[in-house]
């Protein structure tokens, strides 16, 4: 029998159910940054100092590419055991990353954290939507937005202060004790029946979800290398990206025969979910724009300190849940159309802002758009998944989540390469090659190659609305159960 909302949300105790899935968020979350600032301190002690980028490339591959197969893991068997076994996947690799003996260990048990992370964010806002009304969702997106901007405040400092003044490997001890306490929560207080009594509903599809697998690793792999580890018109990068299309060409083609795909066609089509992906992309790549170059403009062109930097950025991680936590109301009145509509356009005006931005600005002229942008990402991103969510019923409400979650993170790692292709391309075209210490390219440099960025993030914030002018004016609400 599927499980309808009413009958997991009347059963489960829902704030310590939120409370679990934000502890959850905020693992994930902080993970992704933690390290950022204690990466002198590992390289100091495990060494391999070319490999270290691969700490944070390993960990978004493995999350990106999984969360697809657990949202349909999750529709197929239910939330609770996919969560489960994500927090579990998430502790054992924090763990094993704080015992390893070299990079290479490093980075292996990176990508099992990343395994981990890959099921705990997607199916955690899915348990939001199983839980929690139309009405409330927005609202409790917001305090998971919050979640997302606090951590990428705390992660920075908190690795650092570890590497300072205690060991690098508590930024992964640190996670057990707190896993611990979410996976509890989550086994004590969220109840739900079996997922299905349906043979043919638990035939899951290996071959398709390998396929995805593998060519979203290597699609991924060649944007985020491409440029930086090879040459993008050398024959590794055109054979990584031959090989991708080719497993993801198979991929949709085992996906139209199997029973039960991993990531179903239909998706794609479905004018509420396509739409809500299309726009997860596009606030994806924007979403890279400004968490890589606008801390390198501050310290690059404007001459501040790394902390500055930061503030700079957190302007946006400000406006982002502040909007959020009000997006509900307004899609409630107005419809997710339009609330949208205002968000993309508050992006795309914060992007057109940043364009004044130059040499003699101040750290407050450069913030600011960043919290305008910030503001229009809250009442774009998490209506979208709201919506998608509601369009759906229980049985494909987490593929539909993760699906919006995938597209995300697609959108990031092509965000990486195409902004890093702009910025390597204007400081080679000035000083005829791109030099390795940052130090040698002067901000007279450096500010026309960011500025690059800053001009093609407008242009996608325009087409930013042009996907929020797809979303039909009213969702219809499929809470109930597969009929």
């Amino acid at each position: 029998m599927p499980v309808s909302r009413a009958s997991v949300g009347l059963r489960s105790e829902r704030g310590p159910v939120l409370l679990a899935v934000m502890l959850g968020t905020g693992l994930v979350a902080i993970d992704a940054t933690i390290l950022a600032a204690a990466v002198p301190a590992v390289v100091g002690d495990l060494g391999g100092l070319t490999q270290f980028p691969w700490l944070f490339s390993v960990y978004l591959l493995a999350q990106a590419v999984s969360v697809p197969i657990y949202g349909k893991l999750a529709d197929l068997f239910g939330r609770k055991p996919v969560m489960m076994w994500g927090i579990g996947m998430f502790v054992l690799g924090s763990l094993l990353c704080g015992l390893a003996w070299s990079m290479g260990s490093l980075i292996a048990f990176r990508a099992l954290q990343g395994l981990g992370a890959g099921a705990v964010q997607p199916i955690g806002m899915t348990i939001i939507g199983d839980i929690y009304s139309v009405a409330e969702r927005a609202t409790v997106q917001g305090y998971i937005a919050g979640v997302w901007a606090v951590a990428s405040l705390v992660g920075p400092t908190l690795g650092g202060l570890f590497a300072d003044y205690a060991s690098w490997r508590w930024i992964f001890f640190v996670n057990l004790p707190l896993g611990a306490a979410a996976a509890w929560m989550v086994a004590r207080k969220l109840h739900e029946q079996k997922a299905t009594t349906d043979r043919s509903r638990t035939d899951v599809d290996y071959l398709g979800a390998v396929l995805l697998a593998l060519g979203s690793v290597l699609l991924l792999l060649a944007l985020l290398e491409g440029g930086i580890l090879w040459p993008w018109l050398s024959v590794t990068s055109i054979s990584m990206f031959a090989a991708a299309g080719l497993l993801l060409v198979a991929f949709v083609l085992v996906e139209r025969r199997a029973a039960q795909p991993i990531l179903p066609m239909w998706l794609f089509g479905h004018r509420v979910v396509g739409t809500a992906m299309l726009i997860s992309l596009l606030v994806g790549v924007l979403l890279l724009g400004l968490t890589s170059y606008v801390p390198l403009f501050a310290q690059g062109v404007l001459g501040t300190g790394a902390v500055t930097a930061g503030f700079a950025l957190a302007a946006m991680t400000i406006g982002w849940p502040v909007a959020a936590t009000t997006a509900g109301r307004l899609y409630l009145s107005i419809g997710f159309r339009r609330t949208m509509l205002i968000g993309s356009v508050l992006a795309a005006a914060g992007a057109a802002l940043l364009l004044g931005v130059d040499e003699s600005s101040s750290v407050l002229r450069l913030a600011a758009p960043c919290f305008v942008m910030g503001l229009g990402f809250g009442w774009v991103a998490s209506p979208a998944i709201v919506a998608a969510q509601s369009a759906v019923t229980w049985h494909d409400r987490g593929v539909a989540t993760s699906a919006t979650v995938f597209a995300r993170s697609v959108g990031s790692a092509v965000g990486v390469a195409a902004f890093g292709a702009i910025v390597n391309t204007s400081v080679a075209g000035q000083l005829g090659s791109v030099p390795t210490d940052l130090e040698a390219v002067t901000p007279s440099v450096l500010d026309p190659a960011i500025h690059g960025v800053f001009l093609a993030s407008a242009g996608i914030a325009l087409v930013l609305i042009a996907a929020a002018a797809l979303m039909p004016r009213w969702v219809p609400e499929s809470d109930g159960d597969d009929a």
